[in-house]
This record gives C-alpha cells, sequence and structure tokens, in this order.
C-alpha cells in the first residue's frame, strides 16, 4: 500500500471515530423539567432532586454544561400542578420529572407527546398514566413505590408493635388512596381490627376527627402515601404523639420526625431510577417501550422513643427485623 493511500486511510478512520464518538454524545443542550409535588425548601423535596441529579451527573449529564433543568415546586396545591404543566411544557423540555400522582396528571392534561418519567406514583395503571406496567403505551413511565398488597403489611407491624389495637384510623388522600385502602380493609377482619377512613386534605377536619377518634381505647394509626400526607408530615406525627396512638407510616422521614414505625421504600431511590429512564430518553428510547417498575426491597425503621412514649415494648423478633433504629 502506498504511503498517502495509508494515511488517506487512516483519516478515513479516524473521522469515522470522531463521528461516532459525537453520535454518541449530545451535539446540543437538552432539557429536563421537573415538577414537583413539595415546596421549594422542602428538605425531603431538596433531597430527592439532589439524588435526581447526582444519578444523571454519573451518567454523563451536567446541569448547565450539556443539560438544563427547569425546576416547579407545587406544594401539593392543584392550581400550581395546573399552571407550573404548562410553564415546564412551553419551555419545550425533552423529558420532564413528575414528582407523585398529581404532578402526572398535570401534565398529561396538557400532553400526550412530550415523555414524562414519574417517580412515587402508587397506582400508574389505575390512574390511567399508563396501559401496563411491562407495557406502558403512552407518553409516561417511570417508578412505583410499592405494590398495593404491601398496604396490608402496615396493619400487620402495628398489631404486632400494638397487639392491643383493636381500632384503626387510616389517613388518606380521599381522590388517590383507595387501592391502599382496600389493602388494609382486605386484612383488617383477621386482625380483629375496626377501621376509620379519614382524610387528610382538610387539615383542620383532620385534626378534629384524629381527635375524637382517640377519645375511645385501643387505638392505632396509619398512614398511606399521598402528596398531602408528606407535606403535612410534622402535624401528622404530633398528632400520633398528643394522642397516644401507635402509628405506622409508609415513609422514613415520618419516623425521623418523631413517628413510631415505617414500612416501605427508599424515595430517593425512586428519584436516582428516574434519572436512568431520562438517560436513556434523552438518548433515543421511548417511555412506551420502558416498563414501569416497582422496589426489590423494602425498609423497616422503629423509634424506640416513641414506643416508649407510648407504653410499648416492642418484640424482640420485631426489633431484629429493623433495618434502621432510633435510640
Amino acid at each position: 500500500m502506498r504511503r498517502r493511500e495509508f494515511i488517506t486511510l487512516i483519516g478515513s478512520v479516524a473521522t469515522g471515530w470522531l463521528l461516532a464518538a459525537r453520535a454518541q454524545q449530545p451535539d446540543r443542550v437538552r432539557r429536563v423539567g421537573v415538577l414537583m409535588n413539595l415546596a421549594v425548601g422542602d428538605p425531603e423535596g431538596e433531597a430527592r432532586i439532589a439524588a435526581f441529579v447526582q444519578a444523571l451527573q454519573r451518567l454523563g449529564w451536567s446541569d448547565g454544561r450539556n443539560l438544563r433543568i427547569d425546576h416547579r415546586w407545587a406544594a401539593g396545591d392543584a392550581g400550581r400542578f395546573k399552571g407550573y404543566a404548562e410553564e415546564l411544557l412551553a419551555l419545550a423540555p425533552d423529558v420532564i420529572l413528575a414528582a407523585a400522582t398529581p404532578s402526572v396528571q398535570a401534565l398529561q392534561r396538557a400532553t400526550r407527546t412530550v415523555p414524562i418519567v414519574f417517580a412515587n406514583v402508587a397506582d400508574p395503571v389505575g390512574a390511567g398514566f399508563v396501559d401496563s406496567l411491562a407495557r406502558p403505551g403512552g407518553n409516561a413511565t417511570g417508578f412505583t413505590p410499592f405494590e398495593y398488597g404491601l398496604s396490608g403489611k402496615w396493619l400487620e407491624l402495628l398489631k404486632e408493635i400494638a397487639p392491643r389495637v383493636t381500632r384503626v384510623a387510616v389517613l388518606r388522600d380521599l381522590t388517590i388512596g383507595l387501592g391502599q385502602l382496600g389493602a388494609i380493609q382486605s386484612v383488617a377482619p383477621s386482625l380483629g381490627v375496626e377501621l376509620t377512613p379519614i382524610g387528610v386534605d382538610d387539615v383542620g377536619q383532620m385534626e378534629r376527627t384524629v381527635a375524637a377518634f382517640a377519645r375511645s381505647p385501643n387505638g392505632g394509626l396509619i398512614v398511606t402515601a399521598s402528596t398531602s400526607a408528606i407535606i403535612h408530615r410534622e402535624l401528622i406525627t404530633t398528632l400520633a404523639a398528643r394522642n397516644k396512638l401507635p402509628a405506622v407510616y409508609y415513609e422514613r422521614y415520618f419516623v425521623a420526625a418523631g413517628g413510631l414505625m415505617s414500612y416501605g421504600p427508599d424515595f430517593l431511590d425512586q428519584y436516582r431510577s428516574a434519572a436512568s429512564y431520562v438517560d436513556r430518553i434523552l438518548r433515543g428510547e421511548k417511555p412506551a417501550d420502558l416498563p414501569v417498575q416497582a422496589p426489590t426491597k423494602y425498609v423497616l425503621m422503629i423509634n424506640l422513643n416513641a414506643a416508649k412514649a407510648l407504653g410499648l415494648d416492642v418484640p424482640p423478633m420485631l426489633l431484629a427485623r429493623a433495618d434502621k433504629v432510633i435510640e
């Protein structure tokens, strides 16, 4: 091979490598919208966003370099969800991260084409966001925190730590908490428990109803997953302590705030996982082809200080199963 032909060949190969490398990297700044269900400055919300951003960085995306992230914080307000969904879509994002059910509801009312990756949505099929978990089929996919059967486990745990409980108030969002309540209702008869559903949307009504419920003996409390519950988490744990109600929660931040016990997924991991789907969509995949995923591990957390204040002796077997114990 002549020297000139060899140089030409080498140059062509190098050019091919360069083009391939460029094809793997975006040639423009991509745009990601984020619609959060919590208030700006909420420590839990900030932690979730930090987990999402850090996971994106590990995948090669950096805000301000090859990515722009636009945040909106709805603070559980229905009007804000609608308005912020429209604002984010007006920015022409490549994909939107939607936190919890109200965010996805607002976004899908406004678009059925812009890709949506959700986190912490308990029933995406029942809500109509996806056709099925295995084949979402539309413009949304993401991560669900648990199967509804887990909700029955909360009642079992409550009876284990407080065997005398025969009456349980179930705090729930009246619009999205039907599946969780149904799972609890399915196991209540076998455990000899009478349930009293209480809405969490009206704070004043919730306080009055919980106080009235607690006037009768052998009461307990279960808090199901919802945006309203997390927004009012400090009030809810205060109500449980004030009214001497043993309570089981769906997430660790309630226990960190003084609650008795929680059993559920690592919610920060939902946002790390969401980053992987955002990455795949930015690189050309479609939400319709990415299955909705559920956690493979759940965390049991117990607050011994709260147990002592309630006069409860935590069974050794239950304590041994705990992933984290606050003393």
